[in-house]
């Protein structure tokens, strides 16, 4: 496996996989990888001859108050992991070489309407105009036939199948399913700050969901009923502190009140100072 942190080195690389007649995978992260990370690598492998992935903590992602400077940067492991999940090179730039106007500063940035307004578009302000932009720059370096993303985050999924489509992008978005520990916690690389009640506590997220494909397998429908049932039990966890508990249209993210189609349930709750993120589709059988 190869590290390059230039775009002139990856685009080479890219171009000569092109030339034998490889299709590329792409697989963007922040790094820090885990299980959840590799089943995108993994995924790509399947489809594709050639596997790259980019690891760059983007700072147009973070706001003012947010975890940019702590979010935990290891390339070393991170490579290690990347090959043994078969990954063929590792794009690392750094600020500089991303924004080079001015670390981290952009003239040119790419806003997505409609899915951004909910969610952590609500509570993140100009949080997927950062991804929407990092994004189009990284397919435009790789120029990727398929790009593999998880539903942890099945905003960031839908902004940027929407993005694609408007903007022409020749890329696929592969959904991949969520990962999760053996106690059912979300895979996230913000788990490892959590402390041991924190993480403990944290387990409250995929009971509540749990517990709401229960009620609606039998026969709960209203929206307000079950967003209620669902913060009572994530209320039980005293150190829960809530962002949003939202059921949305699973394809477009606009409000429903009754749930008679896949329904996205998609919660943000902060625990100490660290903000996790889940969901679950909830479909009528």
């Amino acid at each position: 496996m190869i590290i390059v942190h230039t775009i002139q080195e990856i685009r080479k690389y890219v171009r000569e996989q092109r030339a034998k007649g490889h299709t590329i995978g792409f697989v963007p992260t922040m790094g820090y990888l885990h299980d959840g990370h590799l089943s995108l690598l993994r995924a790509a492998k399947a489809q594709c001859e050639t596997v790259v992935m980019s690891i760059f903590v983007n700072p147009l992602q973070f706001g003012p108050n947010e975890d940019f400077e702590r979010y935990p940067r290891d390339l070393e492991r991170d490579a290690k992991m990347a090959e043994q999940a078969g990954c063929h090179i590792i794009f690392a730039p750094d600020v500089n070489e991303m924004y080079p106007r001015s670390k981290g500063s952009v003239l040119t940035r790419v806003e997505v309407d409609e899915v951004t307004v909910q969610l952590c578009g609500a509570s993140r302000p100009g949080h997927f105009r950062g991804v929407a932009t990092v994004v189009s720059k990284l397919f435009n370096i790789v120029q990727p036939d398929q790009a593999f993303f998880g539903m942890k985050d099945a905003q960031q999924v839908a902004v940027l199948q929407t993005m694609v489509d408007d903007l022409n992008i020749p890329v696929e978005i592969v959904p991949c399913p969520i990962l999760r520990e053996v106690d059912g916690l979300a895979m996230s690389s913000r788990n490892v700050f959590l402390s041991a009640d924190e993480r403990q506590q944290a387990l409250v997220l995929h009971a509540s969901l749990q517990m709401a494909e229960r009620m609606v397998a039998d026969g709960v429908r209203d929206v307000v009923q079950l967003k209620q049932a669902i913060r009572e039990q994530i209320q039980t966890a005293p150190l829960a502190d809530i962002d949003y508990v939202e059921i949305l249209n699973f394809r477009d993210l606009s409000p429903i009140m009754t749930i008679d189609q896949p329904a996205l349930l998609a919660l943000a709750v902060r625990f100490g100072q660290t903000r996790l993120i889940d969901n679950i589709v909830l479909k009528i059988r």
